[in-house]
């Protein structure tokens, strides 16, 4: 299997689910940089994957999705101009770049550490320009020929990878927590929305998402979007439903699709993920998860640097263990 990791959800994840006061020996906070840790130990020993990427968001909020839907994500660019700003990241290289997200200050000076440890361990990274981590996940999951794939996440977003062929792709759901992590198959999500298997992107575009800023067709809930959904299949069909007075489309939600026409024409290009961004991995490869830390003193190094032996030391267990079963 192929395990394909959310890194920057699982990194926000981990900083809100633990407390900053979780420090290194100097006082800074790591509990970022530990939960993150816990977290990669504990989902590669629930899939048992044998390779493995933590995909990174180089751009947050891509240009050209901004240039299509000027309200994507724009609530979180101006919320707090204080906050440190995460630099955007070159695969390879956890420095310099160009502002990818305004983040709490006690989380971005972790983001470079939890790099630099996934380096050491060997574990690969995966970014694209001007994509984010979801791009760079459609885009791997997209190619996969070889292995089963899992990704990791708590965006919803990602359920519109799954699929069962070629090389099935499921979706680890953290979104609740990890305690309530669930699997979904193309099967299962279609049964949760009440949706055709493989349109849950147009499902999403019509009923919206606050959290991206993306607005939805006002009026236009999940059962109407399911049912839309099931009754003309994906957005041209429900487009052309709309133009059409005999497709049988209600007065009630013909008028509301209407007032959203100039929305509706851009949000498909906005909710899908890309399947042809330019990926990058670091370290060059296939993603096979290593038995052994690639750097063992840069590891004990940084280890001991910022207080993450516990963490550190569970994963290097885990990752042994799952050689062992290979």
């Amino acid at each position: 299997m192929l395990q394909l990791l959310d890194l920057a959800g699982i990194y926000f994840r981990a900083f809100h689910a633990t407390p900053t006061s979780i420090t290194a020996p100097d006082g800074r906070p790591v509990n970022a940089v530990r939960g993150s840790l816990d977290i990669v130990r504990r989902v590669l020993l629930d899939a048992r994957p044998t390779r493995m990427a933590a995909c990174l968001d180089l751009d947050w909020r891509p240009q050209w999705r901004v240039d299509l839907l000027p309200s994507y994500k724009a609530h979180r660019v101006a919320e707090d101009p204080r906050p440190t700003e995460i630099q955007s990241l070159t695969v390879g290289s956890a420095h310099a770049g160009t502002v990818v997200e305004v983040v709490p200050d006690e989380l971005s000076p972790q983001v470079p550490v939890l790099l630099d440890v996934l380096a050491a361990f060997g574990l690969t990274v995966a970014g694209a320009p001007d994509c984010e981590a979801d791009d760079v996940i459609g885009t791997l999951a997209g190619a996969e020929r070889r292995d089963p794939v899992e990704i990791v996440t708590g965006d919803r977003d990602l359920f519109q990878c799954a699929r069962d062929v070629p090389t099935p792709v499921v979706v680890r759901y953290v979104g609740a927590g990890m305690s309530k992590a669930q699997v979904y198959t193309p099967a299962s999500i279609a049964e949760r929305y009440g949706i055709p298997a493989g349109h849950y992107a147009d499902f999403a575009a019509l009923r919206g998402d606050p959290s991206d800023g993306l607005p939805g067709v006002a009026g236009i809930g999940d059962k109407t979007a399911a049912s839309l959904v099931r009754s003309y299949g994906d957005m041209a069909g429900i487009l052309t439903a709309v133009d059409d007075p005999r497709s049988g489309l209600g007065a009630g939600p013909r008028s509301k699709l209407s007032a959203a026409a100039d929305y509706l024409a851009v949000a498909p290009q906005v909710v899908a993920v890309r399947t042809d961004a330019p990926v990058s991995l670091a370290p060059d490869g296939d993603g096979t998860l290593p038995a052994r830390p690639a750097d063992p003193a840069a590891l004990q190094e940084l280890a001991e640097l910022h207080g993450l032996g516990g963490s550190v030391a569970r994963l290097i267990e885990a990752l042994a263990e799952l050689a062992g079963g290979r």
